[in-house]
């Protein structure tokens, strides 16, 4: 003799609570892998020192210099350690675009050292590209900025 089959809806809440405890272990671990997306989540100011002190201005006349102390600003706590890892590329490309500077009104001025610190984001960031670190820092700051003329 057969044995007795289940009925049909018995099938049917046992393959609709299976689906249900899937459904739910998997939002549920969604959730828990949030967190810790938020914990790398993190505001770390890299300070690049020593200071930079460059010669700025035109090619001809009296020469000029610019100190400027630089701090990194990054979201992740996996930044610093590839930032100090090409430290001296960085330093370069921040020494070349200081060197580059001709008009010492534009930089004395609030607008030119916003664009200076976006083009040295910019610089930093294609630097930490070009090496595939995966990095990249948020903000260039300049905690002092002093042209001597």
């Amino acid at each position: 003799m057969n044995a007795p089959q289940p009925p049909l809806l018995t099938l049917l809440f046992a393959l609709l609570l299976s689906l249900g405890t899937n459904a739910w272990a998997q939002e549920e671990s969604e959730e828990a892998a949030e967190p810790e997306r938020e914990e790398n989540r993190v505001t770390d100011y890299i300070e690049m020192e020593p200071a930079f002190i460059t010669n700025v201005g035109p090619a001809q006349g009296k020469i000029s210099y610019l100190k400027a102390t630089v701090s990194l600003r990054a979201s992740s706590d996996t930044t610093r350690p590839a930032v100090e890892a090409h430290m001296p590329r960085i330093r370069h490309e921040l020494v070349m675009l200081f060197g580059e500077q001709t008009d010492l009104q534009k930089i004395s001025g609030n607008e030119g050292r916003q664009y200076l610190s976006e083009t040295a984001k910019a610089r930093i960031n294609a630097v930490l590209e070009a090496q595939q670190t995966g990095e990249q820092v948020d903000e260039v700051l300049f905690t002092e900025f002093v042209i001597q003329r």
